[in-house]
């Protein structure tokens, strides 16, 4: 099996002989970008050549007029890298690891649900994606400690938070952008997206607690046995696991630190007042707070409240906390450059990914095939009962969920032409948000064209061709759930 960024080298190349096939077409938008019912039309063929092809991984990371670029989310997650290499120069991280081992002696799976559902909650409230990024070097030593592997560390994170987004509840990014498309409230719909949610996020769970237990009695059942060795010699698992050294108070503080920065930049990337208007408390807080004299400069004017933070500010929270440890820890800066310039280092092959696979999208969007594509769509749904349009919708969404990996792309690329669909099937605006994000959210979970999937298995060193067997079995599960969820959700 090729690397991952042959893979996703070799996708762009598909993409771009498409765009020789598909004929070029186009939507009308209105002021704020949303594409506009029944105004499809044809235009000229725009194929993309070797130049194009070779020049999507770069736009991919620095964006161009059609495409945003994933600079902000590849910085991010290289300042991760910093942060981390820090925090592991302490050996906290180890000591801590250690601790939670031997605290879960005995009882290790019921680390499982409790996280999974914990991440879940992030991926319907909020979204929660590329932050995971930052878990996985914990979380991989964690489980193969107590006796699991790599992939149950993967899954954890990334099967809960798409789980969530798959049922996202109120998700400015996913629901958000639908509802306001199609000039709903958010709220429309809460309850049963929140019902799927559960049985989504139960049936999740037990699929990987089932795994789980399974390769803890017996270890060669793990798809990823035969790369074990290697793995505990990469993450460390030995010294994390058999250390029985008690945490020094620098170390104990150094943890807390590496706590509430997770914390921190959860508050930060929630968007209260979207979930409710009169949850204005961060803003109320920060507005005094920059307004006190001489502290409020010393603080900077420009300080955003928590709520209203994304990729640029939770890359300054990770730079600011290194610097704070470093101090706390007495580190010498020498040490300390070359514990972060390291760290990013380690991050560097993640960070591109994340590029390489945005260029995908920057070859259909280039290539001008992605309106023809939603035309398609369009007039193959019109005219059906309330559950065949609505199952078809869902199944409608997947392939472009593929096509266009972002949740707040696909909205406002697609809601505007779905959702009047669905007005003549008799099928609720609320119903089709769920569609929409139900396909999204599945799809995300196996997809190359993810940034977030193909990063999480470069740090796990997991193959994605073992990712997508593991994952088969579930994926249908979660597909056959969805359909009937969907079909009675649509008559009653």
């Amino acid at each position: 099996m090729p690397s991952a960024y042959t893979i996703l080298f070799i996708i762009i190349v598909i993409i771009a002989i498409l765009t020789w096939i598909i004929p070029a077409g186009t939507y009308a938008t209105d002021k704020a970008g949303n594409i506009i019912s029944g105004t499809y039309k044809a235009v000229s063929s725009k194929p993309q050549g070797i130049w194009d092809v070779f020049m999507a991984p770069i736009i991919g990371m620095v964006g161009d007029k059609k495409t945003e670029g994933a600079i902000s989310v590849s910085l991010f997650i290289l300042v991760i890298g910093g942060f981390l290499g820090v925090v592991n120069k302490t050996d906290a991280l180890n000591e801590g690891i250690s601790s939670i081992v031997r605290r879960y002696k005995g009882r290790e799976k019921q680390l499982i649900p409790i996280l999974m559902i914990l991440f879940a909650i992030g991926g319907s409230t909020y979204g929660m994606g590329e932050e995971t990024i930052a878990f996985y070097p914990l979380l991989i030593p964690v489980m193969m400690g107590v006796g699991f592997d790599s992939l149950v560390a993967v899954a954890i994170a990334l099967v809960g938070t798409q789980v969530g987004c798959l049922a996202s509840t109120v998700n400015p990014f996913a629901t958000g952008v639908a509802s306001q498309t199609l000039n709903i409230s958010p709220g429309d719909g809460l309850g049963s997206r929140l019902l799927l949610l559960i049985i989504t996020t139960a049936v999740s769970i037990i699929y990987v607690y089932h795994y789980a237990s399974v390769i803890q009695k017996d270890p060669t059942k793990s798809l990823i046995y035969d790369q074990r060795a290697e793995d505990e010699k990469r993450f460390a698992i030995k010294a994390r696991t058999d250390d029985d050294h008690q945490m020094t108070g620098r170390q104990k503080t150094v943890i807390w630190l590496f706590g509430l920065t997770f914390v921190i930049m959860i508050l930060g990337l929630i968007p209260w007042t979207n979930l409710n208007s009169h949850w204005t408390f961060f803003d109320t807080f920060t507005k005094w707070l920059t307004g006190i004299p001489f502290l409020g400069n010393l603080l900077g004017h420009d300080m955003a409240p928590l709520g209203t933070w994304y990729f640029n500010e939770i890359t300054m929270l990770f730079l600011f906390m290194s610097v704070v440890i470093m101090w706390v820890y007495h580190m010498k800066e020498g040490e300390f450059m070359d514990a972060f310039m390291k760290g990013m280092a380690d991050f560097l092959s993640v960070a591109i990914i994340v590029a390489v696979a945005r260029g995908i999208q920057v070859v259909m969007n280039n290539g001008m095939i992605t309106g023809t594509v939603l035309h398609w769509g369009e007039m193959g749904l019109h005219g059906l009962s309330q559950s065949v349009f609505i199952i078809l919708t869902y199944i409608f969404y997947i392939p472009m969920s593929f096509l266009i990996p972002s949740t707040s792309g696909l909205a406002a690329a697609t809601m505007g032409i779905i959702g009047p669909l669905g007005h003549f099937a008799h099928v609720s605006g609320s119903l089709v948000i769920t569609a929409y994000q139900a396909a999204s959210g599945w799809v995300n979970l196996i997809t190359p064209t993810s940034g977030i999937v193909m990063g999480a298995l470069a740090i796990a060193h997991v193959n994605v061709n073992v990712w997508w067997k593991w994952m088969l079995k579930l994926m249908i599960y979660l597909f056959i759930v969805t359909c009937v969820f969907l079909g009675v959700a649509a008559v009653l």
